[in-house]
Order: C-alpha cells, then structure tokens, then sequence
C-alpha cells in the first residue's frame, strides 16, 4: 500500500512543471557549454595566443619530469602540470559565468519592468446624486415586495 503511494506521489512530482523544466535546462545548459567552449577555443583565444607571441594556452605546460623513452617505446610518461588547460577551463568559467550574469540581469530588469506596471485603476466611486438614486431604488423594491 505504502509503495503505491510513494509511485503516485513521484509520477505527481515527475509531471509538475519543475522537473520537466529542470531537464530542459540542464540539456540547454549543456549545449551552450559547448558554444561557450567553441566561442573560446575557436574565437577568443587564437587572437590572445596571437598577440602575447603566438602561444597556444593548451600547450602551456612545465614538465616536472621527462617521459622514459626506451628503445623508441615510451615507458613512462612525462609528468607536467597542464597550466594551459587550467587556463583554458578558467577562460571558459569566466565567459559562461559573465553570460549567466547578463541573462539573470535581463531577466531581473524585465521582472521590475513588469512589477512598475501600472494596475488599471479602480472605476470611480459613484456620485453622491448616484449613491442616492440607488438608495432610492432599493426603497421601493422593498415597499413593493
């Protein structure tokens, strides 16, 4: 009985709008991590490797040890710390992080845009000479009943 009830309670939670919103935006989110990726890998960072002398950040790298090459077959690989990645992902979070921050902005502008609205105003309240016509009206409805 009690595993019934949690099914319909999940089904419940699972049709409600919130889970459904929430994979959509993981899957967009996901998708525009790649053109964030692409905006960086293919736009921004060959001008900047260009102007700092033609560096590629990806292959920025010291090497702490050399890889063991024996008889033409590596044996053990060289061991570096991959600065250039590191900087790349920075770049990445960076960029992503600054498009988030617009798009909550405009988002927040439009929110305060909607709130300044105005209300539509209340029709007015009726005349004296109104108020009186209709406490009239209501007198003889009830001498007639």
């Amino acid at each position: 009985m009690k595993v019934k009830k949690v099914i319909e309670d999940f089904k419940a939670f699972a049709i409600k709008g919130n889970m459904i919103d929430m994979a959509v935006g993981i899957i967009i989110g996901g998708a525009f991590g790649k053109i964030i990726t692409s905006l960086v890998n293919d736009v921004i960072m060959p001008p900047l490797g260009f102007l700092i002398g033609g560096v590629n950040f990806t292959d920025l790298k010291i090497t702490m040890k050399e890889a063991v090459i024996e008889a033409g077959v590596e044996v053990a690989p060289a061991v570096t710390l991959n600065i250039g990645n590191f900087l790349q992902v920075v770049f990445d979070f960076l960029i992503v992080a600054f498009a988030i921050f617009c798009f909550v902005r405009l988002l927040a502008k439009l929110q305060k845009k909607k709130e300044e609205e105005p209300t539509p105003a209340a029709p007015p309240a009726p005349s004296k000479e109104e108020q009186l016509l209709t406490e009239i009206r209501d007198l003889l409805k009830e001498r007639n009943k």
